[in-house]
C-alpha cells in the first residue's frame, strides 16, 4: 500500500522538522508510513497522487490572504501544490488533512474566502463540534467539546461550495470542515503535544503571533492544556485512510 505524506509548507527548518515529528507520533506512523516532501523547494510531483495515497498538511507563517503580487516565490509554489491537493480531494481522487494555514490555502482553491477577521491567539482554545461533526465518521470519534492549539492571523470567512461545518467556536467559527468524504480541514493544529508547541513557540517567538514578552505565561497555558482529542483525530484519519 501506498504510504501517506507530510507537505512541508514551512520555510523554517527546525519548525518543520518538528511538526513532520508531531505529525508521525501523533499518527503513529514511523517515516516508511509518513514520508515527506518540501513544497518549500520542490514543486508536488507529476506522480504524486500515485506515489502517496493521502496528504497531511501542517501551518505556515505566510498567509493565503495576503496580495499575490507580494507574495515570495516559495509561497505561490506552494499555494499551487496544496491548491492540486485540495481539487484532487474534492473530486474523491485522493484524501487530505489540511490544518491551519492548509486550511486557508484549501478553501481559497474551491472558492471559499479567507481573510484577517477571524484571528486566534496563540495558546488552547474551546472547539465545539457541531451536529454534523458528532455524526461524521472522523469527527465523530472525538469529546462534543475539547481543546486543541491554535495561533493564526488569518481565518475563514466562507467556506467552499459543499463543505460541511464539522466545528466551531466563537473566536474563529469555521474550525473544521469537511467536503466530500475524503478532504477534511482544520483551522486548529492537531498533531503537536505541549512540550513540542512550545518548541515551536520558540521559533516564532518573533513574528507577531504573541508578545515575546509573554512567552513563558503562554508556555504555561499550552503545557497545561488537555490535548488528547486531537491527536485522536489524527490517529483515527490514519486508520481510516
Amino acid at each position: 500500500m501506498a504510504p501517506l505524506v507530510y507537505l512541508c509548507v514551512r520555510p523554517q527548518r527546525d519548525a518543520a522538522d518538528g511538526e513532520y515529528a508531531s505529525f508521525r507520533a501523533a499518527m503513529q506512523l514511523g517515516e516508511d508510513g509518513l514520508e515527506r516532501w518540501d513544497l518549500v523547494d520542490e514543486p508536488l510531483p507529476a506522480d504524486a497522487f500515485e506515489r502517496w495515497r493521502g496528504f497531511v498538511v501542517g501551518g505556515s507563517p505566510f498567509n493565503t490572504s495576503d496580495p499575490a503580487e507580494g507574495k515570495p516565490a516559495a509561497q505561490l509554489r506552494i499555494e499551487r501544490g496544496l491548491g492540486e491537493v485540495a481539487r484532487a480531494a474534492a473530486a474523491g481522487r485522493t484524501t487530505a488533512l489540511f490544518t491551519c494555514f492548509g486550511i486557508g490555502v484549501a478553501s481559497r482553491a474551491l472558492g471559499g474566502e479567507v481573510s484577517l477577521e477571524n484571528p486566534e491567539d496563540t495558546g488552547p482554545t474551546g472547539i465545539r463540534l457541531t451536529e454534523e461533526g458528532r455524526r461524521d465518521r472522523l469527527f465523530g470519534t472525538l469529546a462534543p467539546t475539547f481543546s486543541a492549539l491554535t495561533a493564526h492571523k488569518e481565518g475563514v470567512d466562507r467556506m467552499p461550495q459543499g463543505a460541511v461545518l464539522l466545528a466551531t467556536n466563537d473566536d474563529c467559527p469555521v474550525q473544521a470542515y469537511r467536503i466530500g468524504d475524503r478532504l477534511y480541514a482544520t483551522q486548529f493544529h492537531p498533531e503537536p503535544t505541549g512540550v513540542a508547541f512550545t518548541e515551536r513557540m520558540t521559533i516564532y517567538r518573533n513574528d507577531g503571533y504573541f508578545e515575546a514578552s509573554d512567552y513563558d505565561e503562554v508556555a504555561a497555558r499550552v503545557l497545561a492544556a488537555d490535548l488528547a482529542e486531537p491527536q485522536r483525530l489524527l490517529q483515527e484519519f490514519a486508520r481510516l485512510f
